[in-house]
C-alpha cells in the first residue's frame, strides 16, 4: 500500500481530471445504455416511460432469438454483412496503405497536404448528402450517367432496380468516403518512423521500392495489424447510412443491400423491438468474440502486434 501511495503523484491527479469528461461520457453513453440489452429477452411493449416499459414487459427468454433465426431473410442478411465487410476490409487496407506511402513520398509538401485534404474531405459528408449525389448520377430521367449513355447511343439503365451493379457501387462509395480517414492514420505512422534508417538504406544503395518493402511496411506492421483486428472485430456491423440511404431503400435491391444494421432498423420500424434488440445483441457478442479470436491468432504468431 505504501508503494502504491508513492506512485500516485500530482501529475496523476492532473491527468485524471483531464480524463474525467471522457470517462463520464463513456459511462453515460456507452455503459448505462447496456442495461437496454434486457429488451432482447422481453416482449417489449411501450406502457409509459422507458424504464416502466422494460419492467412491465413480459419475459420471453430466448424467444426473440428463436424468431430471429427462424426469419427466412436473416441468413442472406448475415451473408451480405460478412461478404461486404470482407471485401471492404481487404480493399480498404490495400488502398489506404498504398495512398499513405505515395503521399509520404511526395517531395512537394503543398501537394501532399492538398491530396490529403481532397481525399479526407468526403469523410465529413453525411450519407444523406452522398445519397443525393449518387442519385444525381444514377437517376433514370435526370442522372448524369444515363444522360451520357443516352448521348452515345446506349440504352439507359434503371440503376435502382438492377441489383447486379450495387455490390460494386457500394464498395466504391465506401472507399470513396472513408479512404482519406484510413490514409491519414497510416500516414501518421509513416511520418513517425526513424529517418536515419532510410538514410542508412540509401547509403547501402537501396532503391525506393526496396526501402518501402523492407523498411516502411515492416515498421508499419503493428499499426496495420491493430487496424485489421479492429476492422474484423466489427465484421458483423455495417455502415447503416451506406446500405440504407445510398440505395434509397429500394425494394428491388432488398436482397442485395440488406445488412444486419438495416434489418435492425426495419424491425424497429415494424415495432418488433425485441427481435431488433436480439439482432443487435448478437452483433455485440460476435464483435467481442471476433476481436478476441483474431487477437489470439495474432498473439500466437506475433505477440508484439496483438492488442492485449
Amino acid at each position: 500500500m505504501k508503494n502504491l501511495k508513492k506512485r500516485w503523484t500530482k501529475d496523476d491527479i492532473h491527468f485524471s481530471i483531464l480524463a474525467l469528461p471522457a470517462a463520464v461520457w463513456y459511462l453515460l453513453f456507452c455503459y448505462l445504455p447496456m442495461f437496454g440489452v434486457i429488451i432482447a429477452f422481453k416482449q417489449y411493449r411501450v406502457s409509459g416511460g422507458f424504464l416502466k416499459s422494460i419492467f412491465e414487459s413480459k419475459w420471453t427468454g430466448l424467444q426473440n432469438f428463436k424468431f430471429l433465426f427462424s426469419n427466412p431473410d436473416i441468413w442472406f442478411i448475415i451473408r451480405n454483412t460478412l461478404a461486404y465487410n470482407a471485401v471492404m476490409i481487404t480493399v480498404s487496407t490495400v488502398t489506404t496503405i498504398t495512398l499513405a506511402i505515395i503521399v509520404s513520398e511526395l517531395h512537394n509538401k503543398f501537394a501532399a497536404k492538398l491530396y490529403q485534404t481532397i481525399l479526407f474531405f468526403p469523410y465529413f459528408l453525411s450519407w444523406v448528402v452522398v445519397s443525393a449525389l449518387v442519385w444525381g448520377f444514377l437517376s433514370y430521367d435526370m442522372g448524369m450517367l444515363n444522360n451520357f449513355l443516352d448521348g452515345i447511343g446506349i440504352l439507359k439503365h434503371r440503376w435502382y432496380m438492377e441489383s447486379e451493379y450495387w455490390p460494386g457501387i457500394l464498395v466504391f462509395m465506401s472507399q470513396w468516403k472513408n479512404i482519406g480517414y484510413g490514409m491519414v492514420i497510416y500516414l501518421a505512422s509513416i511520418t513517425s518512423l526513424d529517418k536515419s534508417i532510410y538514410e542508412a538504406a540509401i547509403i547501402d544503395g537501396a532503391t525506393k521500392w526496396q526501402q518501402i518493402w523492407n523498411i516502411t511496411l515492416p515498421l508499419m506492421k503493428t499499426v496495420i495489424v491493430l487496424m485489421l483486428i479492429m476492422s474484423v472485430g466489427r465484421i458483423f456491423y455495417s455502415d447503416f447510412g451506406l446500405f440504407y440511404q445510398v440505395p434509397r431503400d429500394s425494394n428491388s435491391l432488398y436482397a442485395t443491400v440488406s445488412t444486419l444494421d438495416v434489418f435492425v432498423y426495419r424491425q424497429l420500424k415494424s415495432a418488433s423491438t425485441g427481435m431488433a434488440a436480439a439482432a443487435a445483441m448478437m452483433q455485440a457478442v460476435m464483435a467481442c468474440v471476433m476481436t478476441l479470436l483474431v487477437n489470439q491468432i495474432v498473439k500466437k504468431f506475433d505477440a508484439d502486434s496483438a492488442m492485449i
